[in-house]
């Protein structure tokens, strides 16, 4: 009978110590001595399970529970809503007491309200929210000849699912909510490969067909009755940046897709430029320049002006 080996030693209490110390002078090389020492930021983990909840609410018979009955689909929308945004209260409190920490005239009851507040606005536009899925999922469902039914597209599609985590994240981006809709945002990148920032402005009809690789930033702005096939960018062509070298945050440096608009695979657009109604762009294309309506851009008239 072979001798087991001996449990390896790991130093426990020397790394313990390193790492206190090295989140120390983390803290106080970032002024953060006079942290509270709980917990100050949304938990991704809780953001997930809300989630879950908020996706069974809007859809109850597709995304609620697989026991659910058509007669009890009130009962369960009103339960979920009720544990998906007390939890979104929560999460919206810690992320404005964090940002609020240097102004200690806010009290916590203060801070509490106004996330009860924002979370009230968010939860009114619920039903908006729905019904501007349900043109995505339409959009889906039409320009997609292997797609059987509606169904299918909202249990399978993930382009869906990401659009449904953009309509959450960009509600509560535009309530001032940056973190807690980056948060929401990333579930859905980690999920799907599809990165989409919860600034980006999305019209009604979005199609992000198979969708992995599918980049949106910030301040792009797409209209109705869009297509987006994998791998495509929206990107920026450029940063500014502070005499301090540091980045100028919030400039529009993302394109503009106007109506109607198809964008095949891996094709890359860069910077604030407008690519007008109807175009359609095609795959692997590279384009920094925006272009009329109607237009049709390959790979060799782009090349060709470019060259020109």
């Amino acid at each position: 009978m072979s001798t087991p080996e001996p449990a390896p030693h790991w130093d426990l209490s020397t790394i313990v110590r390193e790492l206190r110390e090295a989140r120390e002078d983390w803290r106080h090389r970032s002024s953060r001595d006079r942290d509270s020492g709980d917990r100050e930021f949304p938990s991704p983990d809780r953001v997930r399970e809300q989630l879950k909840l908020l996706r069974g609410a809007l859809f109850p018979l597709r995304l609620g529970p697989s026991d659910l009955k058509r007669e009890g689909e009130d009962y369960f929308v009103g339960h979920a809503l009720d544990r998906a945004l007390n939890g979104l209260v929560e999460e919206a409190r810690l992320e404005l007491a964090s940002r609020q920490r240097e102004h200690p005239d806010h009290p916590p009851a203060a801070i509490f309200r106004q996330a009860q507040a924002r979370i009230a606005d968010f939860a009114r536009s619920l039903p908006t929210l729905r019904t501007l899925l349900d043109t995505d999922a339409e959009a889906a469902f039409q320009g997609d000849p292997a797609a059987r039914s509606v169904d299918e597209v909202l249990l399978c599609y993930p382009g869906i699912h990401a659009l449904i985590h953009h309509r959450i994240a960009h509600r509560l981006h535009g309530l001032d909510l940056p973190l807690l809709a980056r948060i929401v945002a990333e579930l859905a990148h980690s999920e799907t490969g599809i990165d989409i920032h919860p600034g980006a402005s999305i019209g009604r009809y979005c199609f992000i067909d198979h969708g992995t690789g599918v980049v949106i930033g910030e301040t792009a702005v797409i209209g109705e009755h869009v297509r987006l096939y994998q791998a495509v960018t929206l990107g920026a062509k450029r940063f500014e940046a502070n005499g301090d070298g540091s980045l100028v945050k919030g400039q529009p440096r993302h394109p503009i897709v106007e109506d109607g608009v198809v964008v095949y695979a891996g094709a890359t657009l860069l910077g604030r430029i407008t690519i007008g109604r109807g175009s359609s762009i095609g795959g692997n294309v590279w384009l920094t320049r925006s272009v009329p309506p109607g237009s049709q851009i390959t790979q060799a008239r782009s090349e060709q002006a470019v060259s020109a």
